[in-house]
């Protein structure tokens, strides 16, 4: 069997490296280039992502390029501490969540993806696909032409593959959020924050995260409630206007972020951030949607990579079990868990945009939340799940 992929991010390449290793041909095009691991934003693999990671035999490679991170603790924005919840169920072996830069990942992936056999084309455009219902091909940039027999669209939130499989699919919603995140060397705050954790402020105006690393550097994040950010707006503003921009909004609220953001450097700039909730169709003939393609949890839910890693393991079983019947099992396992989840960080979303007056009331909230262990519980349902015993029977 031999499966074309388009997209080359994390679930492009999970599923590269997934099919490869069970013996299937892979081929992966991707427009952009190869992957510098150093580039972007740093992202948190939850329990059940390692899981995953582990069923694609690179979790010991992962362990390398990632920082061990056990708890998120919350802060309102006068400094008070309403609550901690853990990263959840760790692995039977201790392991516990970690965070990385997405395009070390990505990067990882990839080099694992090819080291098994998939073959790789990044720089390379998709112009056109069709699909009879037995077999699949596309045609490249150049005019040469791949065939197949599975084509797998993991071409993220604004898939294309998903728009030429159903004209009528759904687009991605804009969750209200734009997303900035960078690193800040040398802070006096990389031994005084709580070490492997998130600490998370709601402040007044903007949601502020920042995680110490024991390198002695501090990666950071900042989510702000606006209209989306127009590529004219992100084309005109330079690095140094979006930070001051940011210290201002982080100005009057207590916590690390004022100081971070005054001594730090950006590493991604006005990101809006989207979600997908549910698509009607994630499959027909040979063709198949995973990750966000499929289903796209906003980033507050700390799951994304997660499902997309998770998508990889189930579908490449389901492919190599029955063929005939796989694509029809593959969304019969996923699809209830991870619209749960994309509603479960719709929901967190919101959270961080209660406006001036619901600020009081939120955190409030929060406090009878987190001291319940409502948080706790339903973060342990999400990150408890575990791919070893299914089957696509």
């Amino acid at each position: 069997m031999r499966v074309l992929v388009v997209g080359g991010g994390i679930a492009g390449s999970a599923v590269a490296l997934a099919v490869a290793n069970l013996g299937m041909q892979a081929t992966l095009v991707e427009r952009r280039g190869a992957h510098d691991p150093n580039e972007g934003s740093w992202i948190t693999v939850a329990p059940n992502g390692l899981d995953a990671l582990a069923a694609l035999g690179v979790l010991d490679r992962a362990r390398a390029i990632g920082h061990p991170t056990v708890t998120n603790r919350m802060y309102g924005a006068t400094g008070r501490h309403l609550g901690d919840v853990s990263l959840g169920v760790p692995l039977e072996d201790g392991s516990v969540a970690l965070t990385m830069k997405r395009s070390a990942l990505a990067a990882l992936l990839t080099q694992a993806a090819a080291e098994a056999g998939a073959e790789l084309r990044f720089g390379t455009r998709c112009d056109a696909m069709s699909d009879d219902g037995h077999s699949v091909s596309f045609t490249l940039g150049d005019g040469s032409t791949l065939a197949g027999d599975v084509l797998v669209g993991a071409d993220g939130v604004r898939s294309t593959v998903r728009t030429r499989l159903d004209a009528a699919a759904p687009t991605a919603r804009y969750v209200g959020l734009t997303n900035f995140g960078g690193i800040t060397p040398g802070s006096r705050l990389a031994a005084e924050l709580t070490p492997q954790a998130w600490h998370f402020v709601f402040g007044r105006r903007c949601f502020f995260g920042a995680h110490p690393l024991s390198t002695g550097e501090v990666v950071w994040f900042a989510n702000v409630p606006r209209a989306e950010i127009t590529r004219a707006e992100r084309t005109a503003t330079s690095a140094e206007r979006w930070l001051a921009w940011l210290g201002t909004l982080a100005s009057e609220d207590a916590g690390p972020a004022a100081e971070l953001l005054a001594t730090g450097r950006l590493e991604l700039a006005g990101d809006n951030t989207h979600d997908l909730a549910h698509v009607p169709t994630w499959w027909r003939g040979a063709t198949v949607l995973i990750g966000d393609a499929a289903h796209a949890p906003s980033p507050s839910s700390g799951q994304g990579a997660a499902m997309a890693l998770e998508d990889a393991v189930v579908l490449s079983r389901c492919l190599a079990q029955d063929p005939r019947r796989a694509l029809a099992a593959y969304e019969q396992k996923r699809r209830e868990r991870v619209e749960a989840i994309v509603r479960a960080g719709a929901r967190s979303s919101s959270a961080k945009i209660p406006g001036q007056v619901g600020r009081v009331v939120q955190e409030a909230m929060l406090r009878v939340v987190f001291a319940s262990g409502l948080a706790a519980r339903s973060t342990n349902a999400i990150t408890a799940h575990r791919l070893a015993e299914e089957v696509c029977l």
